[in-house]
């Protein structure tokens, strides 16, 4: 009995917290058609697809139709990739590097792009040119598909289907024949298991049939009343690939359990919870990546989950998802507004620009997204999280290490998930070896090196192309996320982990700059802005140059950071010493004639104005090279360059914007981005210059489906109300005026700081700052700047210092 009441006040407690942001859900009056077919093009969204809903536990994932007489519950599992290890470095590449430099510094731009592209490559067809899931680069995949077949065709009301974002479970309700229905399905990060739930308010109500399979490359058997679905992926060399293999395990209250057609017969019961794992042989562990055990492992996951029951489950599940979302609220007026269906919402602020609900909502989902595709031990969220429907996955649903896979964690330690960006730093520390043996034999550099895309099995090699593919600032770009976790969290321990990866990257560098002729400072190259072209002196159209900016910009970055680092863990060496002196030696940035931010070493016309990629900028955002106090006249270049840009491009492009306008102290322009990135969007092409927008439900449109522009908006919207890129904490830098009251809580800075931060007609009247390492802070809100001693552990209201 005490153990009952002691289970009965724990769940309440849960309860109680989850609560604490009831109004932050999606929801909707209609469900998602399960019936209709995915479209076979990997490049095409499919419209139905994007109305269903996303779970997922970093592991497991699952997009959740929600119709009636027949169910959809797609599956992703974050290992099953097709492709394997391959050698794609390019032996022959070295031989004409210095070549092609001597040709780019003579102004023969033709002659060195031809040779560029025809050696500065990797070896083999690289990733397929995005249509990698038959070729050793490989693709990641769908799972398959959960079935579960009704028997009937009668008609429903009072339909509702909702995501709790809260508390991570997406849920339907709807009345059948007299008949209450509800369904509940999560993805649990303790249990590492996908679980679904059915009840009816009447005894024995329940019948349908359950089967599972995939496109391709899977047998199903029904055996123990279970379901396993088990296959073996292409390994894009004629042979076998990855083995995986799914577990269905359904636990009855009442009823039975029959086979029938392959599948498994659930009548006439009164609730039915399913267990849902999967496993693949993969880990992330060069050169190897294999997991023997994964079969044993998943028969254990799946019977400690089975074992347990539903109310445990879900409890520990809420428990553990609600903690993380709770650490952050957000609110702007004074109600919350969800009074209408999310998409009807997406389309009223299409008309209006101003609900303010959807933006708190907005930022809310991307942390969810995060948490749900990025826990501990997992690999980092790709192109799409951990949800894609194909076989052939757009870009592969790869690693692009040229903004995307970094825009994913934008939002990491800001909106208070920095566990959640160690699976990135996971994956860089992996890269990072076979990087060594790319930089060895591609350039004959030390350090190590990676270029726009990667995948699970250590693809650090250029692109097929040079022209995207030759972007060997990505290793620069990827190691600002090294520092940046510890900036926040001031964790030495892990800093002492990464900082030998920061070093050796670095290392890299020091042998890749080479000094230019012309100024006697040090230069990256060859190499593109990615992805823009330029219109050359010699009439040539050209994206390879020496010295363009965003290679300076980001090994500015490395160097800085990877220096301060060294200066934490009193490192001093030869190489530091080195990397100082290099760092003083960087060809700085420079305003061009029309008062714009270069984006080459010299000022060529590009080719796109309104490009959707905007590289050059990184030292505005995320980095912090440009500032809005310390180097004004450069802040004002980047903001000529962003009004050239333009405000139209992809959705992550739309997101990236809203960050630079948010450096630039410019609330308005970045709301205004923010409400162009939420235009409804239904098109299922793709767009590569202005169709960004947001799905039904809320995923971002590139389009196609790509996750980053939900987490770089997520981050775009903390960085209006909050910014410690300086050597200070500033307060609302970037408030829309449209914004006049809200509050937010929870919000990270540099340092080891949260603020709670709250706002009426514009102006502060309430922050509170908890200090978690306890030193000397300063605090700006306007004109008013101040200096805080603090002490480990303690909050401090400082309303009044700032006012």
């Amino acid at each position: 009995m005490k153990k009952q009441i002691l289970f009965f006040l724990l769940i309440c407690s849960i309860s109680a917290v989850a609560q604490k942001q009831k109004h932050t859900k999606l929801w909707y009056s209609n469900p998602a058609n399960a019936t209709i077919k995915d479209i076979s093009d990997g490049w095409k969204n499919d419209e139905e697809w994007l109305k269903a809903l996303p779970v997922g536990n970093g592991f497991i994932g699952a997009m959740v139709f929600g119709d009636v007489n027949k169910e959809r519950i797609q599956l992703n599992d974050k290992t099953l990739w097709s492709g394997s290890p391959a050698d794609n470095d390019n032996p022959d590449a070295y031989a004409s590097l210095q070549k092609i430099r001597e040709l780019l510094f003579a102004g023969k731009y033709k002659e060195a792009t031809e040779l560029t592209n025809k050696t500065q490559v990797c070896k083999g067809v690289g990733s397929g040119n995005g249509n990698g899931a038959n070729v050793p680069f490989g693709c990641y995949q769908t799972l398959g598909d959960l079935w579960f077949d009704f028997h009937t065709s009668s008609p429903y009301k009072n339909y509702h289907r909702e995501l709790d974002l809260i508390n991570g479970i997406a849920s339907v309700t709807y009345e059948q024949n007299g008949i209450i229905y509800t369904r509940e399905v999560f993805a649990s990060y303790p249990d590492k298991a996908m679980v679904v739930h059915l009840k009816a308010s009447k005894p024995g109500a329940i019948s349908f049939l359950m089967d599972i399979n995939r496109p391709e490359r899977f047998t199903t058997i029904a055996e123990k009343h279970r379901l396993v679905m088990r296959g073996v992926m292409n390994d894009g060399h004629g042979g076998d690939g990855m083995h995986y293999k799914v577990l269905v395990s359904p636990v009855i209250k009442g009823g039975t359990i029959s086979e029938k057609d392959g599948g498994l017969q659930i009548s006439n019961s009164n609730e039915v919870t399913i267990v849902i794992t999967s496993g693949t042989n993969y880990r992330l562990h060069y050169p190897d990546y294999l997991n023997e055990n994964y079969e044993q492992q998943l028969e254990k996951r799946n019977s400690l989950a089975v074992a347990k029951s539903y109310p445990i489950l879900r409890q520990r599940h809420v428990a553990d998802f609600s903690s993380m979302m709770n650490r952050v609220t957000f609110k702007l007026g004074d109600t919350d507004d969800d009074a209408i269906p999310t998409d009807q919402l997406l389309q009223k602020n299409k008309e209006t620009n101003g609900e303010q609900y959807l933006y708190a909502l907005y930022f809310q989902f991307g942390r969810y997204l995060l948490i749900s595709s990025s826990r501990e031990s997992s690999l980092p969220a790709n192109l799409q999280g951990i949800w894609a429907n194909k076989i052939q996955t757009p870009w592969n649903c790869d690693y692009h290490t040229d903004v995307n896979v970094q825009m994913n964690y934008w939002p990491a330690e800001v909106t208070n998930l920095s566990e959640c960006h160690l699976q990135l730093a996971n994956l860089i520390s992996s890269v990072a070896e076979p990087g060594k043996k790319t930089a060895a034999i591609q350039y004959h550099a030390r350090g190590w090196v990676i270029h726009p895309i990667t995948n699970i099995w250590g693809f650090t090699a250029p692109g097929e192309h040079p022209s995207w593919g030759l972007h060997v600032g990505a290793c620069a770009w990827l190691s600002q996320h090294l520092w940046e976790h510890y900036a926040f969290s001031m964790d030495k321990t892990y800093l002492e982990k990464v900082f030998p990866v920061l070093q050796e990257a670095c290392t890299f560098y020091l042998d890749w700059l080479v000094k230019d002729p012309e100024t006697g400072k040090l230069v990256s190259g060859p190499a593109a802005s990615p992805e823009n072209s330029f219109v050359a002196p010699d009439g040539s159209i050209a994206s390879i140059s020496m010295g363009p900016t965003h290679d300076q910009e980001v090994i500015y970055n490395l160097f800085t950071n990877t220096l301060l680092a060294a200066k934490v863990l009193h490192i001093q060496n030869d190489i530091i010493n080195n990397i100082a002196t290099a760092l003083a030696q960087l060809e700085p940035l420079k305003i061009g004639g029309d008062g714009r931010l270069m984006e080459w070493a010299k000022e060529f016309k590009e080719t796109e104005s309104t490009h959707r990629h905007v590289s050059h900028l990184f030292a505005l955002y995320p980095g912090s090279q440009i500032s809005y106090y310390e180097t004004p006249d450069l802040a004002q270049a980047a903001k000529k360059s962003l009004e050239v840009r333009g405000d139209d491009g992809t959705g992550w492009s739309l997101a990236m914007k809203i960050g630079f306008w948010t450096r630039l102290h410019d609330g308005d322009h970045a709301l205004k981005l923010l409400n162009r990135l939420l235009h409804p969007v239904h098109s299922s092409g793709v767009n590569m210059s202005n169709g960004g927008g947001t799905y039904n439900n809320l995923f971002c449109a590139h389009p196609p489906f790509q996750i980053d522009g939900n987490f770089g908006a997520t981050a775009g919207i903390a960085e209006m109300l909050l910014q410690s890129q300086e050597h200070f904490i500033e307060l609302l830098p970037a408030l829309p005026s449209a914004w006049k009251t809200g509050s937010v809580k929870g919000l990270c800075a540099r340092g080891g700081y949260t603020l709670d931060i709250a706002w009426k007609n514009g102006k502060l009247i309430s922050v509170v700052l908890l200090s978690k390492m306890g030193k000397e802070c300063e605090v700006k809100y306007k004109d008013k700047k101040i200096k805080i001693q603090t002490v480990a552990g303690r909050r401090y209201d400082i309303t009044a210092r700032l006012k």
